[in-house]
């Protein structure tokens, strides 16, 4: 039970990875703003973190917090700072906490992708990954230097964050229920590729709140946009399928706005299920852009 406990715990880990590399699109906004005539969007945002489920895993209860801080333009690229905190305990007794703190830049038009992580748990060393990705004609360099210095090439339709996005974004506009992309996000160990399938659900109305209101839908610039749920599922490149489907390695799901905010977070990693409420909401001031077009 205790290894199965440690298993689960990696998972959440790993997906809050991806979670705070795709935070800067996904909580703010993206170059999708742009083609749509909707403006980006600076902001801080506060997530309290829970146990919705645990399906048969010895997983009792799990608890935190995300504080996300984005700024940026079209001009300048986009930065975005997370900082995730939370605990993890199993019914035999075992605590985990963690802590991972990210901060990644990434250009307007998806050709360059800056990116630092540090995760601990408990009292362990600080684990790193710092490198940066750039698109050279039909491929992406990808060059490390921590964990390892290393340099590697994607094939050149892998998408990064923003990019990613931006594409649910316009897809979600046309109608579309459904989007295939290869995601590179530098999380786990800085080379890991995800295949990802996004199902998109019908519009919402801004003016809708729904089942469970937070800051941004009481929000009045808010109000005035539409937003569709979303669910992304992230599948291992390297994994092959033994037979049938293959199972995600988690799925995320989310209420996604045209400006690129999103509410009502929740992460599947199919053994146990969290939650992520938005607390709080604030609006920052940003830079006109309109002169450096």
């Amino acid at each position: 039970m205790r290894a199965a406990f440690y298993c689960s715990v990696s998972r959440f880990r790993s997906g809050f990875l991806t979670l705070a590399l795709v935070a800067a699109p996904l909580l703010s906004g993206t170059s999708a703003q742009a083609a749509a005539g909707v403006p980006f969007l600076a902001h801080q945002a506060l997530y309290d973190l829970s146990l919705v489920k645990s399906r048969g895993t010895s997983m009792d209860s799990a608890r935190g917090r995300i504080l996300y801080k984005f700024s940026g333009n079209a001009c300048e690229g986009y930065t975005s700072d997370f900082r995730q905190v939370s605990e993890m305990a199993s019914g035999e007794g075992e605590t985990t906490l963690s802590d991972l703190q990210s901060t990644s830049w990434e250009d307007a038009d998806g050709k360059s992708y800056r990116f630092k992580i540090a995760t601990r748990m408990n009292d362990s060393d600080q684990s790193q990954v710092d490198g940066i990705a750039e698109r050279s004609g039909d491929k992406i360099i990808v060059k490390l230097k921590k964990p390892v210095a290393k340099t590697f090439t994607l094939d050149g339709d892998t998408v990064f964050p923003t990019e990613q996005i931006k594409r649910i974004i316009a897809a979600a506009k046309q109608g579309k229920s459904l989007l295939e992309l290869t995601v590179y996000d530098g999380s786990d160990n800085g080379q890991k590729v995800y295949n990802t399938l996004s199902v998109i659900g019908k519009p919402i109305a801004g003016d809708i709140p729904g089942s469970s209101p937070d800051p941004s839908t009481t929000n009045d610039q808010m109000k005035k946009l539409t937003r569709w749920p979303v669910t992304v599922s992230y599948f291992d490149r390297d994994t092959k399928a033994n037979s049938g489907e293959q199972t995600p390695v988690y799925a995320m799901s989310f209420e996604l706005f045209e400006d690129g905010v999103s509410r009502a977070l929740t992460l599947d990693y199919n053994d146990f299920v969290i939650s992520g409420t938005m607390g709080k909401f604030d609006v920052k001031d940003q830079k006109d852009v309109k002169s450096c077009k």
